[in-house]
């Protein structure tokens, strides 16, 4: 009977034994599971947190003013309030740090941010001033282009006003010599030939002579300087000319002296 009372004991050890495992398991166990949840709520707040970032950083990049002018009202009625008791000191000493997470995490997300950065208005300032100089700049090439080409015309037609009187002489030396003589004489035919080549150098310049037979007598061409009557011309017809003209790319450099009949 002693040794049945006896396994009957180990028996019962043994299973307040496993018992006790069981339940040390279960602690473990819902230690485990109340940590899990643990983190799953700090990371749902985490993300809350960075949601409310986010809300709050687009409401400040619409509405910055309307939350600098609150937080100074704020400010301002929480300066004109009377100082209160001890007690009413403490108590408001305690509220104050009950909204103190509060007005922390405004004063994070509510921060007043600057629409532009001083970095962009430099560049702006740098730009603009970049395209002022370029406008200057081509202006000044447009007009030192434009100063040269009237330089150039105004040399090229100095030099051609100069040349007129010596292609005169050609012409009233030449006249005195025939053809004939212009072949048998070699001085006579080398002066032609120089004749000939300022005739074409003329051409290759835009030097063109004035046109007068037949022509109708007009101004800004001709310069008159005799009047015959001649029935068998007509009315302001040029008669004869004495002077030839030349033009010098459309513009007149000297007129042509001519007699006008009737």
């Amino acid at each position: 009977m002693i040794e049945i009372k006896d396994g009957f004991d180990d028996e019962e050890i043994l299973k307040e034994e496993s018992m006790a495992e069981d339940e040390a398991l279960t602690e473990d166990e819902e230690a485990e599971e109340s940590e899990e949840e643990a983190e799953e709520a700090e990371e749902e707040a985490e993300e809350e947190a960075e949601e409310a970032e986010e809300a709050s950083e687009e409401a400040d990049a619409e509405e910055p003013e309307v939350e600098a002018s609150e937080t100074d009202k704020e400010e301002s009625e929480e300066s004109d309030e009377p100082s209160e008791t001890l007690t009413g000191d403490v108590e408001d000493g305690a509220e104050s740090d009950d909204d103190a997470p509060k007005s922390e995490k405004k004063s994070l997300f509510g921060k007043k941010k600057d629409k532009r950065d001083k970095k962009d208005d430099k560049i702006d300032e740098l730009t603009d001033l970049l395209k002022r100089n370029m406008a200057e700049f081509d202006n000044f090439r447009k007009r030192t282009e434009k100063e040269k080409s009237a330089m150039y015309e105004i040399g090229a037609r100095s030099v051609i006003e100069k040349l007129l009187p010596i292609v005169d002489n050609f012409e009233r030396g030449l006249a005195t010599k025939t053809d004939e003589d212009k072949e048998a004489d070699s001085f006579t035919n080398g002066m032609d030939l120089v004749y000939k080549q300022i005739l074409k150098l003329f051409e290759d310049l835009g030097v063109e002579v004035i046109e007068t037979e037949d022509q109708t007598f007009d101004p800004n061409f001709h310069n008159a300087v005799m009047h015959i009557d001649d029935e068998n011309l007509g009315e302001n017809v040029i008669a004869q000319e004495f002077q030839k003209g030349y033009t010098y790319r459309g513009t007149v450099i000297r007129h042509s002296m001519v007699q006008v009949a009737n």
